[in-house]
């Protein structure tokens, strides 16, 4: 017999716990695919319950309704193979687990066997690991099956090849971090140049909390190389044709540029965070500064104009450039706009708190009650209209405290929270080059808290070229401030950094969840002490 397979890359969007609405999505998946005369759909990483359901795995009933949706799933499989991810447990153990699914019953299940347990992932806590090769066939082609992790080290891939397999489907939920997607890439290849079996990797799209997903579902023929790739951030569904280790038929997209690949994560994961929370929009403070107007541009791709309020609360420190450029950005984007002046109501908190500070000078109080009175601001208005506030406040901020508790933290999602400052930059000047929405003055301006007359963040940080250039090298690559000093920075300003990052992480822990698009983010996989007299000095 030929051996020839058509497969169906279901590269789809799963919300954790919609166990109805995950399972509708992979039948319509199912039902394309066999229209499209393909013999087998392959979906992602637990799409049937979605990824990570995190402690949702330590309950039974969990499990029961899990087991319950696979089978009813199953029943609506003819004609075509499904293989799908889900949460299995099995005399008294429980797996990360990929059924095959053949005329309306389950004909094998594979258990994951390599369990990560290192930035963002748990899986420790919740899995047992498998330990057994499945490869099952269709026609005369011998189809072997990984999950995720399992194809980052050799000896998984090479118990399926020795389990007789012609190839090798990969399901996937791997979150969306720069550079992944090229990691990914060439840790297949190393895959297929050890096993000689060319590789489907098929993986997940959408928002889940503070992870994104990027899809760049591919196929690497037995020689390595990439034949087919999915869009980034899309859901798709295509068909491949596999013929004697090569893949044929099928897009193979260009990755995106990191600017593209960075502001497409944040308007999904706004979009998904807002949408499958049951959110109508969302408010934004605006203040004329670079990051309020990224959030608001990212917001407005996101959900549209019309679910987009932005709110100017100017105060005696702001200045009209700023009160101008604000009006001029809502007027690109077309987005609902107020302006609500916060002097009456700093004048009275002075006149409430005169009696207490009275002979005391005027120092970051006064400055962060200017922030906490906008916090009130958006947060009545989110609580009368439902709609959710997105905090403005960037990596580079919620790395040294440069954000006020109660204030500008205010909120329930950020947006640029693991946005180095830097970065920001380079967003807001390439959302530009697609509509230039953001006006040339709030990107070419010193950025200012505009607290008190002519204060500019240099005057508290160091330039934040410098500034994020240390905080990367401390805090996602693990550098002592000795070891970052050797690099060549001045160790006043390593130490400064280093200082303001330790001593702000009780702040950072009443922070909003935010997006993930760096190797380490301050969420998951950055769970340091607050309380800890440690000095990392060797």
């Amino acid at each position: 017999m030929e051996k020839t397979l058509k497969i169906a890359v279901a590269q789809i969007n799963c919300t954790v716990g919609d166990l109805d609405g995950n399972a509708r999505r992979i039948a319509e998946a199912v039902v394309a695919a066999r229209e499209a005369g393909a013999d087998i759909v392959v979906t992602p990483e637990l799409a049937l319950c979605g990824y990570p359901p995190e402690d949702l795995l330590l309950r039974p009933d969990f499990y029961r309704a899990c087991a319950f949706a696979l089978e009813d799933l199953a029943d609506r499989v003819r004609d075509v193979v499904l293989v799908v991810g889900h949460p299995l447990a099995a005399d008294g153990r429980f797996y990360n687990a990929a059924s095959v699914v053949r005329d309306g019953r389950v004909v094998g299940t594979y258990r994951k066997m390599r369990l990560p347990n290192y930035q963002v992932f748990d899986e420790k806590r919740y899995f047992d690991a498998g330990e057994d090769a499945l490869v099952f066939s269709v026609g005369a082609v011998r189809c072997g099956v990984s999950i995720c992790a399992d194809v980052w080290d050799s000896w998984p891939v090479e118990a399926v090849r020795r389990a007789g397999a012609d190839l090798l489907i990969s399901l996937n939920a791997s979150p969306y971090h720069v550079g992944k997607s090229r990691e990914r890439e060439l840790v297949l290849a190393d895959r297929v140049r050890e096993s000689g079996l060319a590789v489907l990797y098929v993986n997940m799209v959408g928002g889940q909390d503070e992870l994104v997903f990027d899809g760049y579902s591919m196929a690497l023929d037995n020689d390595g190389a990439c034949t087919y790739r999915a869009p980034a951030f899309e859901e798709s569904l295509d068909v491949v044709d596999w013929s004697a280790g090569r893949w044929l038929g099928g897009r193979c997209e260009a990755p995106l540029v990191e600017e593209a690949e960075v502001y497409s994560a944040l308007v999904g994961g706004v979009r998904d965070y807002i949408g499958k929370n049951g959110f109508p929009g969302a408010i934004i403070g605006l203040s004329g500064g670079i990051d309020s107007a990224l959030t608001l541009c990212v917001a407005a791709d996101a959900l549209g104009a019309e679910r987009v309020r932005a709110i100017m609360m100017a105060s005696p420190y702001t200045a009209q450039m700023s009160l101008d450029d604000s009006r001029a950005l809502v007027a690109a984007l077309g987005v609902q706009y107020d302006e609500i002046p916060i002097e009456p109501a700093m004048a009275v908190y002075d006149r409430m708190l005169e009696p207490y500070f009275a002979g005391l000078p005027a120092d970051t109080t006064e400055e962060n009650l200017q922030s906490r009175i906008r916090g009130n601001l958006l947060m009545a208005f989110s609580n009368k209209t439902g709609r959710l506030v997105l905090t403005t406040g960037n990596k580079s901020e919620m790395a040294t405290g440069y954000a006020t508790l109660y204030g500008d933290m205010a909120g329930g999602f950020g947006v640029l929270r693991d946005i180095y400052k830097t970065l920001v930059y380079r967003l807001a000047r390439w959302r530009n080059t697609i509509t230039p929405v953001i006006p040339e003055n709030i990107i070419t301006r010193p950025p200012s808290a505009e607290l008190k007359p002519d204060q500019i963040d240099q005057d508290s940080l160091p330039p934040y070229e410098v500034l994020d250039a240390i905080i990367e090298a401390y805090m996602e690559q693990d550098l002592s401030p000795r070891e970052i000093i050797e690099r060549g920075y001045r160790e006043e300003d390593v130490r400064r950094a280093v200082s303001m990052l330790r001593r702000n992480e009780y702040k950072r822990r009443q922070a909003p969840v935010g997006i993930r698009v760096t190797e380490r983010g301050f969420g998951k996989d950055w769970r340091y002490p607050i309380t800890s007299r440690y000095r990392d000095e060797y």
